[in-house]
């Protein structure tokens, strides 16, 4: 017999409580109707994107856009305030009030480039996520809360102390057998639960452990987009859930707190579910507008140019997907050509309306591929 969901319970502690949430790894099922036909509508958004993904060429230049805006609104849940124009400029120009975000965003680049590439390698696992934790972290404000370690110490969220926390994770005495477990439960066949579901349940009960010093939202939804690429759900990570998640920050909290409070489960489903379809069908339509930006661009460039710089255009193109924002050296750098000939196509590019230049200045110019960084911006 399959057991209602039980969320945890609370454990007295020296002077506070924390909440000790129930192992995971067994079947479960919900009797909530809409759960299925919000499971049916993710599962066949997900594949339609999955599916139009693979008949972009050149995708991965695209996708590293994908990950960027995914960072940075990842980070900016957790109060970072860098906007996506500035996550793409080069250290020097970044204002130096907001250097540290500016870093804590370009390492959860990195996590998630990390994390992705060593699915090759690794199975999804605890040591998988710790290894990605350690590179979240390196070198940036979370450096001294021991990256890449479970905390050894009681964290809590919101308030002074533990006493006045709104939220205190487990004892860090029962973190190792809740990520064991947690662990089993990803890859436990005899579980028949839908992929989807599972991804869910795993969200929810990683940011309930909140295992580490620092940095555990960005690593629970880094985890969403790494299930999904496990799991052949999604062949490349194109789907940035954290959009949803931060649109409706109040909402995404309240519903993880839902079932420690009332077992209620099932509300965390339906919002986690609903944030699925909802970027699913934003993250096809804006490769859509992507391929249409694109056709857009090459015609603009046949028309506008020589014969002669059409290929470097359109060679310079296939990079500004990836690096949207540049300087005449990044130009003169991707295409292998001297400093006049990057200054000529970057000046024609500005003429021809796909660059705009923001700084002003004589020297050291920064363009824009404007229209294609306003599909991210939205």
């Amino acid at each position: 017999m399959v057991e209602k969901f039980k969320s945890g319970k609370y454990r007295q502690n020296d002077g506070y409580k924390s909440f000790s949430p129930s192992l995971i790894n067994k079947d479960f099922k919900w009797e909530d109707k809409r759960i299925d036909l919000l499971l049916s509508d993710a599962m066949r958004y997900l594949g339609e994107l999955n599916a139009f993904s693979k008949l972009i060429p050149d995708v991965d230049f695209f996708i590293k856009m994908h990950i960027a805006k995914e960072a940075t609104t990842s980070s900016k849940i957790e109060g970072t305030k860098t906007k996506f124009d500035e996550v793409l400029l080069p250290e020097v120009e970044v204002n130096p009030e907001k250097r540290d975000d500016w870093e804590e965003i370009q390492n959860y680049i990195k996590a998630i480039n990390y994390s992705v590439t060593q699915l090759e390698e690794l199975p999804i696992s605890v040591r998988l996520i710790k290894n990605t934790h350690k590179v979240l972290l390196s070198s940036v404000r979370g450096y001294s809360k021991t990256p890449g370690e479970l905390r050894k110490v009681q964290n809590w969220i919101g308030g002074s102390t533990p006493n006045d926390a709104s939220f205190v994770p487990p004892h860090h005495d029962e973190i190792s057998d809740l990520l064991s477990d947690l662990e089993k439960f990803w890859h436990n066949k005899n579980v028949e639960i839908p992929d989807l579901i599972k991804i869910g349940l795993s969200h929810y009960q990683f940011e309930t452990v909140h295992p580490f010093l620092d940095g555990n939202g960005r690593i629970g939804r880094l985890m969403i987009v790494l299930h999904l690429v496990s799991l052949g759900i999604l062949q490349k990570p194109t789907l940035y859930i954290s959009d949803f998640f931060e649109k409706h920050r109040t909402s995404y909290y309240d519903a993880l707190s839902k079932p420690r409070e009332s077992n209620d489960i099932e509300h965390w489903l339906r919002f986690f579910l609903t944030g699925v379809v909802e970027t699913a069908k934003s993250s096809r339509e804006s490769l859509e507008k992507i391929i249409d930006l694109r056709k857009k661009y090459e015609t603009i460039i046949e028309k506008g140019m020589g014969i002669k710089r059409q290929k470097l255009g359109k060679e310079l193109l296939l990079h500004l997907y990836s690096q949207p924002v540049v300087t005449i050296r990044d130009i003169e750098s991707m295409l292998s050509v001297t400093f006049p000939t990057a200054n000529s196509i970057a000046k024609e590019f500005k003429d021809l309306g796909l660059f705009i230049e923001k700084t002003g200045r004589k020297k050291d110019r920064i363009f824009y591929l404007r229209e294609y960084l306003d599909l991210f911006n939205k």
